[in-house]
């Protein structure tokens, strides 16, 4: 599994609570909500992460 990295966040208010109200209807947490919309936009991107290979 791969290391996490804390950052602190400005986003609107409005924003916030559409994101949680999405979180909860998908059974997320808000912060595991936004890591999974972020890491969509990045496949969406071509711009995935790579594996690391051991």
């Amino acid at each position: 599994m791969s290391k996490k990295k804390a950052f602190a966040l400005r986003i609107n208010e409005d924003m916030m609570k559409a994101i949680e109200k999405w979180a909860a209807d998908e059974f997320r947490s808000t912060n595991g909500q936004i890591e999974w919309m972020l890491m969509q936009q990045l496949k969406e991107s071509d711009r995935s992460p790579k594996k690391k290979e051991f």
